[in-house]
């Protein structure tokens, strides 16, 4: 097995120290992009979904549940008995603690997919997971979020009674927030995959 290059200790600090500058400039770049992502304008969101949910029918209002502010993750819907891997694995990082946190900044988070109910809560069983989980299977939510047959993550706004989508995003956007990617590409071998760039011979696969 192919092993990263072994240098003295000062030698690493040197490099270690010419990365920290490249990480520095991408961190204000970042906090720059998130500026620009406040400042977005919003659009008006239709409340008339129903929602099926464990607990009965539920508006996009209701989703709120009485915060300010929704992230809502929409998992694709690929067929009975069938479900997607990349949304399996984004769902399996999301902690309750984490959610517990967003909820203190007043922010709700719910997953919805297209997906009949009991489809939902038969996987979510055998997955262990406990986030909100609801179904907007027989409505056109995600027709209108324009999701087509992938996933999403949107950002919602609510005043009163009234709906408003302030962002969205998918693929890298959703991939980048995932704990277990994040520290894999902090790792010597990153996440083995065969799309990134990594040395000749470190191990990767498809």
């Amino acid at each position: 097995m192919n092993k990263p290059e072994l240098v003295s200790a000062q030698q690493w600090q040197r490099a270690r120290d010419e990365l920290l500058v490249a990480e520095k400039e991408l961190t204000r770049a970042q906090d720059a992009l998130a500026a620009r992502r406040r400042r977005l304008p919003m659009v008006s969101f239709s409340n008339h979904y129903v929602f099926d949910t464990p607990t009965g029918p539920a508006t996009l209002l209701d989703l709120f549940d009485g915060r300010e502010q929704l992230a809502l993750y929409q998992f694709m819907d690929v067929g009975p008995e069938h479900f997607c891997p990349g949304c399996t694995w984004f769902t399996n990082n999301v902690p309750d603690t984490g959610l517990a946190g967003l909820a203190q900044n007043g922010v709700s988070w719910v997953t919805v997919s297209d997906m009949p109910l009991e489809q939902i809560e038969s996987y979510k069983q055998r997955k262990g997971w406990t986030l909100p989980f609801v179904s907007s299977h027989g409505t056109s939510f995600s027709e209108d979020c324009g999701v087509g047959g992938g996933f999403m993550l949107s950002m919602f706004l609510r005043d009163g009674d009234e709906v408003y989508r302030t962002y969205n995003t998918t693929s890298r956007g959703v991939d980048r927030l995932v704990f277990s990617n994040s520290i894999l590409d902090l790792m010597p071998f990153g996440r083995q995959e065969s799309w990134e760039d990594s040395p000749a011979g470190w191990p990767q696969q498809p």
